[in-house]
């Protein structure tokens, strides 16, 4: 063993080591490890940099951003949702769920397609008594075998596309995946049908601290405009869409008439609601019915025409883009406490507009414009971006941090879908790179306005990028020093004794088997140089064994600290470190076997 070889071993063991030890951020220790790849000569100064370059960190950027994209849309729970009343047995909830995030991973990154089905999950479990912890986990693990059925589906097959296209100048394409992908995607989601049964059924989830600063139930007042889903519905209908999570508290007609209504009242055009419901149930309800969320600015608003209504429209709908929407607390300070939003004249004097109100421990019932503010009241509020926290402050308000409750804007619902379905047909029909298409579509979901430039900033995982860019360098040592090399001879002498179908099956294992312990992104940039290196030792192609490292890579279903999308379910799920073995081992050995037997068919090993 050279001294080189000895140094990036050697590093790359420290790596690992504080990967395992877990006591620092991952990324902190990309960053240190590069720098330390730098002291010790490692990596050249001139390659240090390299991988943030590196298109591979761009396609990952990019594909984030689509998918948050296409989590603006309530489309695919609204599906699910539909299907609800069909789903009476626990095996009808797992498939139906599974199938969903499996299907939506193989087009948009796994965490996002999972973020976006939790609570459609948790509120189906709530609904039908069924415990959360036999719906979660098949999820996260549908998420994953799902991402594995494309190119952009997972991190590890964007990582080994690359190193491919470092070996043979050709990266491999969108639905390269695919063949081998759907059948893991198929047996795995048979096996889940059936396995949720290895799970325990009585964890109860702990209280988090999200649930500790959850606020009770807002007041706020919605308008049915002509093109609402509940013309000439009633209170109950209106009612049943919330489902049980919003209160009609009254109806406004006739300009200041209020009527308390009961559940056969028909609702008509240009009725005011005053209702009470929970942000994400307000927000879900407002978007399903096409409901015009009112924003309450001066006390002449209900006496004016229709005409100059229609001038309002922005305070009605969406609001212009240089608007913001926020959560904030009334302090002790506050000029608020005592005055209503009507007497304030708060649009006039602060430039903001009340859009909803909740107070803890008194259910509220008056007008929004009538209430008069007290002290820890959560208030959310519109006003222009650019002055929204000036006027917080002259109003001794504390903002609270984004809950991404969603007021004040409408979703886009079928246009981020189209983004995505053209971007992957671009790429499936070779008529552009597989990273211009997407970097193209995470551009016009900005320039749609199907994200705030914020939100496609927030969406994008900036851990992970710096992660992947600062051992992408270090990776690359590997091979440039020759220890992939040595790595892989280590490896053919235990090979030697397989064929080369168990060879392939040593190569995913032992992926499989790191990742747990490692970012499934560090796995690929570490253990993609020595598969092809094995490969070449042993006489064969390089493509299957590269591809058995990216199913190893993407198939962590031991632990739950392994992949974002099984921690993601740990909390909500109730789980416990060892819950993930019992569902998660018997699911390994079968992608193990699966996969071994179907890539030597699709990807000949000679």
């Amino acid at each position: 063993m050279t001294l080189p070889q000895a140094l990036s071993f050697g590093l790359i063991a420290v790596i690992v080591g504080l990967f395992i030890w877990n006591r620092f951020r991952f990324d902190l220790v990309a960053l240190f490890g590069l720098l330390a790849a730098l002291a010790l000569g490692v990596v050249p100064a001139d390659k240090a940099f390299s991988g943030f370059s590196d298109q591979v960190v761009v396609l990952v950027a990019s594909a984030l951003v689509i998918s948050a994209g296409v989590g603006q849309s309530t489309l695919i729970g609204r599906m699910v949702r539909k299907c609800e009343p069909y789903l009476t047995t626990i095996t009808l909830q797992v498939a139906a769920l599974a199938f969903a995030t499996t299907v939506m991973s193989a087009f948009m990154k796994n965490i996002g397609a999972l973020a976006i089905l939790l609570p459609v999950a948790i509120q189906m479990a709530r609904r039908s008594e069924t415990p959360v912890s036999y719906l979660l986990m098949p999820m996260a693990f549908g998420s994953l075998i799902g991402g594995v059925v494309t190119l952009i589906g997972t991190s590890p097959n964007i990582l080994v596309s690359r190193v491919r296209a470092e070996l043979t100048g050709q990266p491999f394409e969108m639905f390269d995946f695919a063949p081998v992908g759907l059948g893991i995607a198929v047996a795995g989601l048979l096996f889940l049908v059936v396995g949720w049964r290895l799970l325990p059924g009585n964890r109860t989830p702990p209280s988090s601290a999200e649930q500790a600063f959850e606020t009770d139930p807002y007041l706020t007042e919605v308008r049915v405009g002509e093109k609402s889903t509940l013309v000439d519905k009633t209170v109950g209908d209106l009612e049943a869409l919330g489902e049980g999570d919003v209160e009609v508290v009254a109806i406004i007609r006739e300009k200041h008439h209020r009527y308390t209504p009961a559940w056969h009242w028909q609702l008509f055009a240009d009725d005011i609601l005053v209702v009470r419901a929970e942000a994400v149930a307000l927000r879900k309800l407002i978007d399903e019915a096409k409901l015009d969320l009112r924003a309450t600015e001066d006390p002449d608003r209900d006496a004016r025409t229709p005409k100059e209504g229609a001038e309002e429209k922005n305070t009605r709908g969406e609001p212009p883009r240089d608007m913001g929407v926020v959560e904030a607390v009334v302090t002790g300070e506050s000029s608020l406490i005592g005055a209503s939003a009507r007497s304030l004249r708060l649009r006039e004097h602060q430039g903001l507009s009340l859009l909803a109100i909740s107070r803890s421990g008194q259910p509220l019932n008056r007008r929004l414009s009538q209430i008069r503010f007290q002290a820890g009241d959560v208030l959310v509020l519109q006003g222009p971006a650019e002055t929204l926290a000036d006027s917080l402050r002259n109003l001794a308000c504390l903002p609270l941090l984004d809950r991404s409750i969603g007021f004040g804007r409408k979703r886009q619902e079928y246009l981020p879908i189209v983004l995505l379905v053209v971007a992957m047909l671009l790429v499936a029909f070779k008529l552009v790179p597989v990273t211009t298409a997407f970097f193209g579509g995470a551009v016009l979901m900005v320039a749609f306005r199907v994200l705030s430039l914020k939100e496609a900033y927030e969406a994008v995982d900036i851990p992970i990028i710096v992660l992947m860019a600062c051992l992408i360098p270090i990776s690359d040592s590997i091979s440039r020093t020759g220890g992939a090399e040595l790595i892989a001879g280590i490896l053919a002498i235990a090979a030697d004794a397989l064929p080369p179908v168990g060879a392939l099956a040593l190569m995913m294992g032992s992926a499989m088997l790191l990742t747990p312990f490692l970012n499934n992104a560090a796995t690929v940039l570490i253990m993609g140089p020595i598969g092809a290196s094995l490969a070449q030792k042993l006489g064969l192609q390089p493509d299957p064994f590269l591809m058995a490292v990216a199913l190893g890579a993407a198939c962590d279903f031991l632990t739950p600290i392994g992949h974002q999308c099984n921690t993601l379910v740990m909390g909500p799920g109730g789980y416990r470190f060892g819950d993930y073995s019992r569902l998660g081992m018997p699911l390994s050995f079968l992608v193990l076997v699966v996969g071994t037997l179907l890539i030597p068919i699709f990807w000949p090993l000679k």
